[in-house]
C-alpha cells in the first residue's frame, strides 16, 4: 500500500495503478479507496471544493472524469472570471486550479464513475474496478452542451465555434454572427449577441419553435435579428477561424452559403446526472434539484455548479457553487462527528 501525502488508501484487491501529475493524483486499477469526501467532476465547481476541503483537511478524492477540467477546456479566451485583467486560456485556468487544489493535497483520479450507491455511508462509487467510499460525496459533473456533430465544428470549436454567448459574445463585436436553434437559449442568445454584432441570423430547422412567445416576438421585433426557419446547417466553413456556413432548406433541400464570422451552437445541454437519477431527485430538464443551497435528498451528498444550475452557467458560479458545497459538506461531517471543527483560518 503506497500512500499519498499523508493518505493511506485502503486497498482490498490490488495495489494503485501508475501515478501521474505528481504525488497527489492516484490512479486506481482495483481495490478500494475510504476517504471523508469525494468529489464527482473537475471543473470549477469541483476544483474550487476541493481546494476548500483539502484545506479543512476533508482528503478529499477528485473523480475528474476521462477528460477532466469540464467546459472550459473548450473555451479559449476567458476575460469575465476575476484576478486576469488581460484574460486567461480555458485550459490554464482549469490547469491553475487543478494545481492550487493539488498543492493542498486532494488526490486526483483522471476516470469517469461507473456506478453509485447512496443508500447508506459510506457512500460508494465505482470507477474502473476500483471501490471509492466516502462519508460524504460532492457532485459537480456539470452539464454538457450538445453539438451539431459536424467535423467542421469541432476542428473550429475555439476559433469561432462557441455554445456560451455570455463568455464569448464580447469577441466578436462589429461581425456577423449566426446562432444556431430553436429554443429559449437560442432565441436569449441572438438577442445578447445584438450588443456586439451587426447583424445575428438566427437558424432553425424547423418552422415552429420550442422558445416562449415572449422570446420570440422580442426577436422578431429586434431589426438586428433575422430568422431563418426550415434551415439546416450542414458545413461550417473556414480553415483555421469561421468564415461561413453551408446551409439547406430542411423542406426544398436548396442549398446556400451565408458569411459570418462566428457560429454559436445553442441546441441545448445535457446535465451530466446519468449516474445519479435512481438516488437523487430530478427536474423535468434532467438537472439535479437542490435542497437548502447545496444539499440533496439524501444527508451527506451535496450539489454544486452546472449539474444543477442551468440559469447562469458560469465559471464564476459554478466556482462559487463548489465552495459553499464544501463548506456544508465540512460542517455537516463534523455535526456526525466523523471530523474535528475546522480552524477560524481554515477557510
Amino acid at each position: 500500500m503506497t500512500e499519498f501525502g499523508g493518505f493511506a488508501p485502503t486497498l482490498t484487491d490490488a495495489e494503485a495503478g501508475p501515478t501521474s501529475g505528481g504525488s497527489s493524483t492516484i490512479q486506481g486499477v482495483g481495490g478500494r479507496v475510504d476517504t471523508n469526501l469525494v468529489i464527482i467532476g473537475s471543473g470549477p465547481a469541483g476544483l474550487t471544493a476541493a481546494i476548500y476541503a483539502a484545506r479543512a483537511n476533508l482528503e478529499p478524492v477528485v473523480l475528474a472524469g476521462s477528460a477532466p477540467g469540464g467546459q472550459l477546456m473548450l473555451t479559449s479566451d476567458v476575460e469575465n472570471y476575476p484576478g486576469f485583467v488581460e484574460g486567461i486560456q480555458g485550459p490554464d485556468l482549469m490547469a491553475a486550479m487543478r494545481a492550487q487544489a493539488e498543492r493542498f493535497g486532494t488526490r486526483l483520479v483522471d476516470t469517469d464513475i461507473d456506478r453509485v450507491d447512496f443508500s447508506e455511508r459510506p457512500f460508494r462509487i465505482w470507477s474502473r474496478g476500483t471501490e471509492y467510499r466516502a462519508q460524504s460525496v460532492i457532485i459537480a459533473t456539470g452539464a454538457s452542451a450538445l453539438w451539431l456533430g459536424l467535423d467542421s465544428e469541432t476542428r473550429l470549436r475555439g476559433r469561432g465555434v462557441s455554445a456560451c454567448a455570455t463568455c464569448d459574445g464580447f469577441f466578436f463585436k462589429d461581425q456577423v454572427l449566426a446562432v444556431i436553434g430553436g429554443g429559449d437559449t437560442a432565441f436569449e442568445e441572438a438577442t445578447f449577441l445584438t450588443r456586439f454584432a451587426t447583424k445575428v441570423h438566427l437558424l432553425h430547422r424547423r418552422d415552429t419553435f420550442r422558445a416562449s412567445k415572449i422570446m420570440v416576438d422580442r426577436a422578431t421585433a429586434n431589426d438586428k435579428i433575422e430568422i431563418h426557419p426550415n434551415t439546416a446547417v450542414d458545413e461550417i466553413l473556414g480553415e483555421s477561424k469561421v468564415e461561413g456556413l453551408l446551409l439547406s432548406d430542411t423542406k426544398t433541400g436548396e442549398k446556400r452559403q451565408l458569411d459570418v464570422g462566428g457560429a454559436f451552437i445553442a441546441i441545448g445541454y445535457r446535465p451530466n446526472t446519468e449516474a445519479f437519477r435512481d438516488w437523487l431527485d430530478v427536474d423535468e430538464k434532467g438537472y439535479l434539484v437542490v435542497h437548502d443551497e447545496t444539499g440533496s435528498k439524501i444527508d451527506g451528498v451535496f450539489i454544486a455548479g452546472d449539474v444543477h444550475d442551468h440559469r447562469y452557467r458560469q465559471a464564476v458560479t459554478a466556482a462559487a457553487d463548489g465552495c459553499k458545497a464544501a463548506i456544508d459538506a465540512e460542517r455537516w461531517l463534523e455535526a456526525q462527528g466523523i471530523t474535528e471543527a475546522a480552524t477560524a483560518t481554515a477557510w
